[in-house]
C-alpha cells in the first residue's frame, strides 16, 4: 500500500516539475530586455525658466502636464538589473519610474548610468547621489575619457568620486560594453559643443533589436558617419529634434546652439523607404518646439511623412 502511494507521489511531483519547466521555457522565449522612455525634452525642461510665451504659460501650474528631460531606461528582467542613459535634472523621478518597473515596494538605483556629455540636462542629476541627498554607494557611471576626467577633477562632481558615491567607468569610443549575455552598449563620438567634454551617442543591442540614441549633435553633415547608413543598421533610432526650424528661439542667435532642425532632418530623410522612416523617433525637444503641442501642424506633418515622435511612457521590448 505504501509503495503504491509513494509511486503516485513521485508521478505527481514529476508532473508538476514538468509543468514548471514548460512555464520556465515559455518565459524564456519572451523578450527580457525593455527600453523605457523616461523623458523627451531639452536640458532646461518644459516649461522652461522665465518663459511666459504661449508654448509654456499653460504649463506652470501644478495641475498642468509637465514633461521630463530626455532620458532612457533599460531593464533586463532576466538578471533583474537596470541602467539609465543620462542623469537629467529629473533624475529622482526617472529612477523611481525605472525602479517601480522592477519592484514597486522597494527603491532600487540603476546598476549603471551612461552619460552622453557635460551639458546640464545630461549629467547634473548625479547630484542626487551625493552626501546632501542619497549618499549612494558605488553607482557605476560610464563616461568617455574627457567627461570622466571632468567629473574627477571638477567640483562638486569630484566629491561624488572621492566619497565613492559613484564609480567612474572609462569607455572608449566604438568599444562595446557588455552588460549581460543578451545586452551590450557601444558608445561613439558625435560632433557637439564640447566646452567640458566630448559627446557620445549610443548603440544599444538587445536580444532581438538594436537602438540608436543621439539626443545631441550639431548637424548631421558634420558627422564623419552617414546617419542614413546608421539608421539602416538598427531597428529604432532616437534622434536629436531640439528645434523644429530656424528662428524659433527669437531672442538668440541659433548658430550658437547648433542642432539639426527637424525641417532639415525631414528633407534629409525624405527619400528613405517607409519602413526606414518608421524607425525614426524624434526626441530632445526644446520648449519652443511645436512637436510638443498635440495636433499642431508640425506634429501632423512629421507623422504624415511616416516618422514618429517619442513620448514619455513609451516602452519597447528589445
Amino acid at each position: 500500500m505504501y509503495g503504491i502511494l509513494l509511486f503516485l507521489l513521485i508521478l505527481i511531483f514529476q508532473g508538476c516539475q514538468h509543468q514548471d519547466n514548460k512555464k520556465l521555457r515559455k518565459g524564456n522565449n519572451k523578450a527580457v530586455v525593455q527600453l523605457q522612455i523616461l523623458g523627451t525634452v531639452q536640458d532646461a525642461g518644459y516649461p522652461q525658466i522665465g518663459c511666459l510665451k504661449a508654448c509654456c504659460k499653460e504649463h506652470w501650474s501644478a495641475e498642468a502636464q509637465q514633461k521630463q528631460i530626455t532620458c532612457l531606461g533599460l531593464l533586463d528582467t532576466a538578471s533583474n538589473k537596470s541602467w539609465l542613459f543620462e542623469a537629467s535634472p529629473d533624475f529622482k523621478f526617472q529612477t523611481k519610474k525605472l525602479s517601480d518597473a522592477q519592484d514597486k515596494n522597494n527603491f532600487r538605483l540603476p546598476n549603471g548610468i551612461f552619460l552622453t556629455h557635460a551639458h546640464i540636462g545630461h549629467y547634473v542629476g548625479l547630484m542626487h547621489l551625493g552626501r546632501e541627498a542619497m549618499h549612494a554607494n558605488g553607482v557605476s557611471v560610464y563616461a568617455l575619457p574627457r567627461l570622466k576626467e571632468y567629473l574627477e577633477n571638477s567640483g562638486p562632481w569630484s566629491q561624488l568620486v572621492a566619497l565613492k558615491n559613484i564609480v567612474l567607468k572609462k569607455m572608449k569610443a566604438d568599444s562595446t560594453v557588455f552588460l549581460s549575455e543578451k545586452l551590450n552598449v557601444t558608445p561613439f563620438l558625435v560632433p557637439h559643443r564640447g566646452e567640458y567634454s566630448e559627446t557620445a551617442g549610443y548603440r544599444i543591442e538587445g536580444p532581438s533589436k538594436t537602438i540608436l540614441f543621439i539626443p545631441d549633435i550639431d548637424k548631421w553633415h558634420k558627422w564623419k558617419r552617414d546617419i542614413i547608413s546608421e539608421i539602416k543598421q538598427v531597428d529604432m533610432a532616437f534622434l536629436d529634434a531640439t528645434f523644429y526650424q530656424n528662428g524659433e528661439v527669437g531672442n538668440r542667435d541659433m548658430s550658437e546652439i547648433p542642432h539639426p532642425f527637424v525641417e532639415e532632418s525631414l528633407r534629409l530623410f525624405d527619400k528613405l523607404p517607409a519602413a526606414e522612416k518608421a524607425k525614426i523617433y524624434f526626441i530632445h525637444f526644446n520648449h519652443t518646439n511645436p512637436l510638443l503641442i498635440d495636433n499642431s501642424f508640425a506634429q501632423k506633418e512629421v507623422l504624415k511623412q511616416g516618422f514618429k515622435i517619442a513620448k514619455e511612457g513609451m516602452s519597447f521590448d528589445l
